[in-house]
């Protein structure tokens, strides 16, 4: 086969993606790669015409002395027996702002695509081929920036951190906080039951208490008194 594609990318690009074999990997239009395994193993699902064959393989990227690349690739039929076998040599050429790719080589299959029509075949090749070619070509996305760690986030030292004004606080509360200022010397328990003083201070009850007590007492007093009255005026009245 022979396939060529213009790519809006240097060359140089291009080098560099091929020299990578994780640029190379994901430059592969739909390859799902296998946890662990090395780059450019996976799975890849080809669609030929209304049909769709998943394959299991890997392609490696070797590069040759006079600038030209070997792509040799192997794959399996994931539900089958069916084989792929791929050796190809890809050559680039600076081309304006760009670069023209070409892909020369062979490819030899079985099983379910060998049942499929030959232009099918070939149409999804040039398809798949043109797509790696442009995926070369495409910058590396940048990796995302980490947020920084507790180590890196710079925190002024607490002699040097400006210090908040306190809010005024409102003045019921500013002349409690000056009556428990001026409890010296006495326990906090004692500061902290202390009831307060100063116009919150709470009213005293009327002393009710004692006088209905000196009532209570004073009553049989005088009865008593107005008794012992009326006994020794009756004695008096019999001496007479």
């Amino acid at each position: 086969m022979e396939h060529q594609v213009y790519v809006p990318a240097p060359a140089s690009r291009l080098r560099e993606a091929l020299a990578d074999p994780a640029r190379v990997a994901r430059a592969v239009p739909g390859l799902q790669q296998d946890a662990g395994a090395d780059p450019g193993t996976g799975r890849l699902k080809v669609r030929i015409g209304s049909h769709s064959i998943t394959y299991r393989g890997s392609v490696r990227v070797s590069a040759h002395d006079d600038g030209s690349y070997a792509v040799d690739g192997d794959a399996t039929e994931a539900r089958g027996t069916g084989t792929v076998k791929l050796a190809l040599t890809i050559r680039l050429a600076e081309t304006g702002e760009g670069c023209t790719v070409t892909v020369t080589g062979t490819a030899s299959a079985d099983g379910r695509v060998a049942e499929l029509p030959a232009e099918a075949v070939q149409a999804a090749a040039t398809r798949l081929l043109g797509r790696f070619a442009e995926g070369l070509g495409e910058a590396p996305a940048a990796p995302a920036a980490e947020p920084p760690s507790v180590f890196q986030t710079e925190v002024p030292p607490p002699s040097l951190a400006p210090e908040p004004e306190p809010e005024p606080l409102p003045e019921i509360f500013a002349e409690a906080a000056h009556a428990r200022r001026t409890m010296i010397g006495r326990s906090a328990e004692e500061v902290d039951h202390a009831p307060p003083r100063g116009r919150y201070a709470p009213v005293p009850a009327p002393q009710t208490v004692a006088g209905a007590s000196t009532l209570r007492w004073a009553a049989p007093a005088a009865a008593l008194a107005l008794a012992s009255a009326i006994v020794v005026t009756r004695a008096l009245r019999r001496r007479r």
